[in-house]
């Protein structure tokens, strides 16, 4: 009897001349799928970890903040933009992560209700809370689409609101609020300044670091969840859900799935925010929030995690634009009162509406198709095909 010796299975080599052509399902589904993007993250994420020693730190905070505002658009994004599902009671969820954090982290001695427990048990925990809400209303987005799984959506954060205005051992009431828990993890406590690995840093440096390797984590994960087979079933069900169903795709689980992991994103983003913003209120949370993390994903790109990103620290930032853009013209004035034809807060939220107009009828990729645009024209440079 012969025996028969069977090769291990190789990565087929691509033929000569073609480094870069991909044969096989493997290379095109990677991480990082090329030797030019690998590169460009690497020097990305080493410039990221130089921001904090040239900025000042009221600058640091409002990039501290979108670092975080990024996984909540991650997580809008996986359901929106991956899965199909329009959902704008994105806010429900974040309310329902910093409350959640702030409960289990609070102090047990203080007026509000609080178990003084360390973040790294707060923070996992905001985010199953939500997760857990995420698939009570999965189920319903298996019966309604489009404009009505809007409307229910909607209605979450008017439920939210009112639950949080009224659970006052919870959340302190409106007018009032809470404080958002401690963040101290391994020893170390980031919402004071100090030494971190040898290094003299202040608060907000610290922060930034903090939400820098938060929002990797995070994007990672993100990034795996849209390549894997969960990723490419949210894909079939937002291109067309009967025939992902003709497929074999279980319509049910993955939108239900779709709603727990946005949901999930949600819930740690939200605690991670509100730790950093220290004092919130339930009017934190309505359906402004829901349109800001909406515009974060239109205007960043939809079905990337690149674009959620770009999104969510463009639009962190645009309160800023709009005070420095206030400065410039005496018809915007800076203040609630007096001195202007309109104050700086509804100016922002003209450019909010603006903003999310102009990307959709000129630029519906958003942000991040605008990256890609300047980025071909320049590997085909000089030609222009």
């Amino acid at each position: 009897m012969t025996a028969t010796v069977t090769s291990p299975r190789r990565t087929p080599r691509p033929p000569r001349g073609r480094p870069r052509l991909r044969t096989a399902y493997r290379q095109d589904m990677a991480l990082i799928n090329t030797p030019a993007k690998r590169r460009s993250t690497v020097l990305l994420v080493l410039a990221a970890f130089g921001v904090p020693f040239f900025f000042t730190d009221d600058l640091l905070l409002v990039f501290t903040l979108g670092l975080i505002a990024s996984v909540g658009a991650i997580g809008l994004n996986l359901v929106t933009g991956y899965a199909g599902q329009v959902s704008l009671g994105h806010a429900f969820f974040l309310g329902l992560g910093a409350y959640t954090a702030a409960v289990l982290g609070g102090d047990p001695e203080g007026r509000l209700i609080g178990y003084g427990m360390p973040m790294w048990v707060w923070l996992p925990a905001a985010g199953i809370v939500a997760a857990i809400a995420g698939l009570i209303v999965g189920p319903i987005a298996v019966r309604l689409r489009g404009l009505y799984l809007a409307i229910v959506t909607l209605g979450l954060v008017f439920l939210g609101e009112h639950v949080f205005r009224e659970a006052r051992t919870l959340t302190g009431g409106p007018g009032v609020g809470r404080r958002g828990p401690d963040l101290e993890l391994f020893g170390i406590r980031f919402s004071e300044g100090g030494s971190l690995f040898g290094l003299g840093l202040s608060r907000d440096q610290q922060q930034f670091f903090l939400a820098l390797v938060f929002l990797i984590v995070f994007a990672i994960l993100g990034r795996n969840i849209a390549r894997s087979g969960v990723g490419r079933a949210f894909s079939a069900v937002r291109d067309r859900d009967v025939a992902a169903a003709v497929i074999g795709i279980n319509l049910t689980v993955y939108k239900v799935m779709a709603f727990a992991m946005s949901s999930f994103f949600a819930g740690v983003a939200g605690a991670m925010y509100y730790a950093v913003v220290g004092v919130f209120e339930p009017a934190a949370f309505g359906l402004l929030l829901s349109i800001q993390y909406l515009a974060m994903v239109l205007i960043g790109g939809v079905a990337t995690i690149s674009g959620s990103i770009m999104g969510a620290m463009f639009i962190t930032a645009l309160p800023r634009i709009a005070q420095e853009i206030a400065h410039l013209f005496p018809v915007i004035s800076t203040s609630t009162v007096g001195g202007g034809i309109i104050n700086v807060f509804q100016f922002e939220a003209i450019l909010y509406g603006l903003l999310i107009i102009g990307f959709l009828i000129f630029e519906p990729r958003g942000l991040y198709g605008i990256w890609m645009r300047i980025r071909n024209y320049w590997k085909g440079w000089p030609f222009s095909y």
